[in-house]
């Protein structure tokens, strides 16, 4: 089927059936029906349904190079600049959409299955299978518009020692044994955002340290259907705590939902293998097939469509109270204005640089986006905390829903009434910036936001040791011998 239409998705994870467990019980029946995840589940089915509004068809869908059908055009393999252009287009809908607030929206994985398909000929190094099974996968994807989650991150048990020296050589998710119908993987992988609401998980190759080749049987990369037998998601307590959209904006809408997620002798078949038992082929796939770059133009889309939401929103803080004639709100909101602009001119700086890959495909520069990755875990604390600093004590004077209906209302009117909006109107703009910056949901953003790509002072190391810095010093000592 080409692309899918928002009553479709629903109807194919509600009968998928997932092994999903949440508060000690497993989830039974309708998943889109349950209180955890009906809200983040509308909310994707109402991305895809935007495939199909008539005035976004064009760029939010492409032809399919196999069928000639229409096909969600995160999937491209973008050949010029205007495909990258298109691609932007399409992503930088889906994340207005839902204002930046929904890190794991299905453009992320597609953009990199993507990249993984085009440079299918790398998962050949091991055996020609993986290639051919990656190069179809990519197109199985793609006409049946496939909604993905992934996991990548090993239990954090002790950091200072390898998956092969934990106490029982299960606890990551490792290679038990291979058979005819494929191999079987035992143990667990963190954090599979929007685990069990997708189609299939797709399992990424965790970086590893070979320390021996005791490594090697952690390193693999497969993808399989969510409901696959042994196959168990472990949620957290869900921010959506079945609220009003007035009480919890956010969290009503857009709390994805993380999962562990535990392989209980799950047989993997083998035509869903991309990488096996090999270190330092896992280590490469994601650099060299160039799923980083592509998949954080996406997140830098994402990051753009988030902090014009918390700048406006901020504004509207602003304008509600009267406090825009303080020079230290034009001060905080100018921190908001440059970081703004600052992410907009990386993510045009990485299309106007785009070139072809050795891939064949039109790659952003991935320089910029770099920057990027490591400038937003740093400000959007500081955007949160600027929120923070406007709300002050409005932020705790914030009754529900239930109060406003209540005999308590010409009481909440007059004393929560603003300069600039009545008191209903000011609550619920400042509930909505407590869900940004101060709730559950919120709080969940900040951390997201530090960690997406990992340890913020690994990537700091990696920016650093990558960069090529010899033009510019080259440029110092040729200005200091100049006069020699």
């Amino acid at each position: 089927m080409p692309a899918k239409t928002g009553k479709q998705y629903i109807e194919r994870v509600d009968k998928a059936q997932a092994n999903i467990w949440i508060d000690g019980k497993q989830v039974t029946g309708n998943i889109s029906e349950h209180p955890a995840f009906r809200g983040v589940m509308k909310t994707q089915s109402e991305l895809y349904e935007l495939q199909f509004h008539p005035d976004k068809h064009d760029y939010m869908t492409y032809e399919s190079p196999t069928t000639g059908d229409r096909v969600n055009t995160s999937f491209i393999q973008p050949r010029t600049k205007e495909d990258l252009e298109k691609r932007r287009m399409m992503m930088t809908e889906w994340a207005r959409y839902n204002n930046g607030m929904m890190g794991r929206s299905p453009d992320y994985i597609n953009v990199g299955i993507m990249a993984y398909g085009s440079a299918a000929e790398m998962f050949g190094m091991q055996d020609k299978m993986f290639a051919e099974n990656m190069r179809k996968y990519y197109e199985y994807c793609r006409e049946n518009d496939l909604s993905l989650t992934h996991t990548l991150i090993l239990p954090q048990v002790n950091r200072a020692v390898s998956s092969s020296q934990l106490p029982d050589p299960y606890i990551a998710a490792r290679i038990v044994k291979k058979t005819e119908d494929g191999v079987v993987i035992r143990g667990a992988r963190l954090l599979a955002t929007q685990g069990g609401v997708t189609d299939e998980i797709m399992v990424f190759p965790s970086t590893l340290l070979k320390q021996s080749d005791d490594d090697n049987p952690y390193a693999f990369a497969f993808s399989i259907p969510n409901n696959t037998p042994g196959l168990k998601f472990i949620c957290r307590e869900s921010f959506d705590y079945g609220k009003s959209s007035f009480d919890h904006p956010l969290g009503s809408r857009f709390e994805e939902m993380d999962t562990i997620v535990v392989f209980d002798d799950v047989t993997v078949p083998w035509d869903r293998i991309f990488a096996l038992g090999d270190v330092e082929v896992c280590n490469k796939t994601y650099v060299e097939s160039n799923a980083q770059v592509h998949m954080t133009h996406q997140v830098v889309c994402k990051n753009v469509a988030k902090t014009e939401f918390v700048l406006g929103l901020l504004h509207l803080m602003v304008e509600m109270i009267n406090i825009g004639h303080f020079q230290h709100i034009h001060e905080k909101m100018s921190e908001v204005i440059v970081a703004l602009e600052a992410m907009k001119a990386f993510l045009t700086a990485s299309e106007a640089n785009a070139k072809v890959d050795k891939w064949g495909i039109m790659t952003p520069d991935f320089a910029p986006l770099n920057a990027a990755r490591n400038y937003f875990p740093k400000v959007y604390p500081r955007l949160t905390e600027i929120m923070q600093i406007f709300g002050a004590s409005g932020l705790m004077a914030i009754p529900n829903q239930a109060d406003f209906e209540s005999e308590l209302r010409p009481d909440l009117d007059k004393y929560l009434q603003a300069a600039n909006g009545s008191a209903y109107e000011r609550v619920r703009l400042y509930r909505l910036a407590w869900d940004v910056c101060m709730s559950s949901f919120g709080s969940r953003q900040t951390l997201y936001e530090r960690f997406f790509f990992g340890d913020p002072v690994r990537m700091a190391g990696a920016l650093y040791n990558g960069y090529n810095k010899k033009p510019y010093v080259d440029r110092v000592i040729e200005f200091l011998n100049r006069y020699n």
